[in-house]
Order: structure tokens, then sequence, then C-alpha cells
């Protein structure tokens, strides 16, 4: 499982010249990790060979338009769970809490909620952690697998592995309120561009605030709470 978690955060990352040249080695560690079933085997093998198959160019293209350009397939767990509201900034202080515990350092380039951040941090913990933390998002990974198998991407081998990986099944009620997200057009520079604007996440402004495991797992569970209704005002 350390293996094919690696796996998944190598190739769930924006695509470069070193991975599209590592088909070998990356099929190499693929084989060395003898925890995962047969089909998760053949899944992250096709995705291998997809992914080093391609021209960068291509590559990066096609990996820009899913994750960067289409707010619905956003490879930051939070932006599915809480999305503009204030609690995404708390949510990140006690993630990068939860890293510093464990000893686990993260590049400031990205912000603690990247999937192949959080893939390559459950690397380094123990099964039940791993499968209690990914239990906890299986929801994220069902919608964006829904959402890719939709688009016929390959990525969507990624999504159907961490599902096997996690085990059981997410909340069909979760799942069925993100199915109600609208789809974004990759190809609408100016609403990505107020995205962009609107979301600039300054997480450790907050870090004096109380953060932990305990705290974390409450805020990646908030998706399952039904949203509040606002608070309705008779005329004065």
């Amino acid at each position: 499982m350390t293996n094919a978690l690696k796996l998944l955060s190598v190739l769930l990352s924006y695509p470069s010249k070193d991975l599209l040249a590592a088909g070998e080695e990356l099929h190499a560690a693929l084989a060395a990790d003898t925890s995962i079933d047969a089909r998760s085997r053949l899944w992250l093998g096709a995705l291998i060979d997809d992914i080093c198959g391609r021209d960068l160019y291509d590559a990066e293209e096609r990996y820009v338009l899913l994750f960067d350009r289409t707010r619905t397939l956003s490879l930051h767990l939070f932006e599915h769970v809480h999305g503009e509201s204030r609690d995404r900034g708390q949510a990140m202080v006690d993630l990068a809490a939860m890293y510093e515990a464990q000893g686990f350092e993260i590049d400031a380039r990205e912000l603690p909620d990247y999937l192949p951040l959080f893939l390559e941090y459950l690397s380094t913990q123990s099964a039940e952690e791993t499968h209690n933390l990914l239990g906890q998002t299986l929801h994220i990974y069902t919608i964006l697998r829904e959402r890719l198998q939709a688009r016929g991407s390959i990525y969507a081998n990624a999504m159907l592995v961490l599902e096997a990986i996690a085990g059981g099944k997410a909340d069909a009620a979760i799942v069925a309120e993100l199915r109600q997200q609208p789809e974004d057009d990759p190809h609408d520079l100016q609403a990505l561009d107020d995205i962009w604007e609107e979301e600039a996440v300054t997480f450790m402004a907050g870090k004096g605030a109380a953060c932990g495991p305990d705290r974390l797992r409450t805020q990646l569970r908030a998706a399952q709470r039904p949203p509040e209704q606002p608070e309705t005002r008779g005329e004065q």
C-alpha cells in the first residue's frame, strides 16, 4: 500500500519530463507493492502507461484542463468539503498541524489539502491511520471518479484505486449532494480568474487556533452535515 500511495501521489502531480521518463521505475515500484489487489494493479499500470506514453505538452495541457481549470475536479480536498466557507482556512491549519506533528514537511508552494501531498503523507502512516483518513475523504474520491469517468479520463483509475484501498462505500447522501454542483467550463478563463481571486487562502493566519487530528476529522466530516438554512427575517 505504501508504494501504491506514493505512486498515486506522483501520478496525480503536474506532469514533468522526469515523470514521463520514469515508466519502468514506476512499474517496478508497483510490482513491489503486494498489498493491493489485481484490479488496482491493472488500473495503476494503465495510468502509468498512458501518462508516460504522452508528449509532455499534451500531458501538461490535459492536466491543466482537468484539474486546474475545472473546479469540480479540483485536487484540493477542502474545495469539495468547504468550498468558499470560512471553515476552509481553519481546516488548512489543522491539516498542516497534523503533518507537522508527524514530522512531515510540506512544500510551501502547495496547500496542505493538495491530494498528491495528502497521499504522500498517508504513505508514511500506519495502515490503520491510512484507512481512517481515506475513509473520511472517500466521498471526494467517489465523485471525482464519477466525473472523470464521464469525461472518459484515464485519471479515473487513480480514484478507483483510492476507493479500493479505503474499502467500504461512500455516504450516498453526501455524494448525491456533491453531484448537484454545477460543472465548470475549463475554457472560461475569466471565470477561472475570478475564482482564484476569491479563494486566495492565507491558512497560516490562524495558526494560533486550537488544532490537531481530532479537529481535522471534524472538518473532514463537515460535508456530512446538512447545510444551515439562512435565517428568515420578517419585515421591520
